[in-house]
């Protein structure tokens, strides 16, 4: 009897063990998997903010190339070409910026009648189902058409036009941020379903947020 009482206690101690030491290895995993999502995130945030001058950059030469052709007769379809180059830049380059602000275009009216953990499930499911096969896919389709305007020095059909290799990069660069991205953000839904970190989707609160509730606090109470 007594053997047998020390074989159950040491299974069960072993298994105490087990899960502790599963424990360990799961946090520290997340632990490393929470920087690199923040890694990800500081990338994006940076290629973001560079991008917003491009912005600046098309409306100035567009301005720029309207005022000479109307104003002067004279024109470039290099600066037409460089154009729509800057504009491919903003659009791909920023769509991981964009999905790091959640910005991107969601169907509110079934979101907003959902829980936060509800809608950390919709996303995982979202970026594993949809969005990184997707993002695999195009990434895996561009490239060659990048490779080969590489090797031959495609150029633009317009007369005077830009060398058409750059643009085509862009095609999988962006999409390598946006799939960098998806990364980050299913990190931090399964972190937030673990209950490690707040809830990303929540809106930032902001200190002027909590001015009018103090003020109301600080009124005395009429008589």
């Amino acid at each position: 009897m007594g053997a047998l009482h020390g074989r159950i206690m040491d299974t069960a101690t072993f298994y105490r063990e087990k899960d502790r030491n599963a424990q360990i290895w799961t946090g520290e995993s997340m632990k490393f998997l929470l920087q690199l999502s923040s890694l990800i995130d500081r990338l994006n945030e940076q290629v973001g903010r560079a991008i917003m001058w491009l912005i600046l950059a098309v409306v100035l030469i567009s301005a720029g190339n309207a005022i000479a052709r109307k104003a002067f007769h004279m024109g470039s379809n290099a600066f037409i070409d460089l154009q729509w180059y800057l504009y491919s830049c903003v659009f791909l380059l920023g769509a991981g910026y964009a999905f790091l602000k959640n910005v991107h275009v969601r169907i509110d009216f079934i979101s907003s009648r959902l829980t936060a953990r509800g809608r950390s499930w919709i996303d995982i499911i979202g970026i594993i189902v949809f969005l990184a096969p997707f993002c695999v896919m195009l990434i895996d389709m561009s490239w060659p058409l990048f490779v080969k305007a590489w090797q031959s020095g495609e150029m633009s059909q317009n007369a005077g036009g830009l060398i058409r290799w750059p643009v085509y990069l862009l095609m999988p660069l962006g999409l390598s941020l946006l799939l960098l991205q998806s990364t980050s953000e299913l990190i931090k839904r399964v972190a937030f379903l673990r209950r490690l970190i707040p809830d990303p989707l929540a809106p930032p609160r902001h200190e002027d947020d909590d001015a009018p509730k103090a003020k109301q606090a600080e009124k005395p109470e009429a008589r």
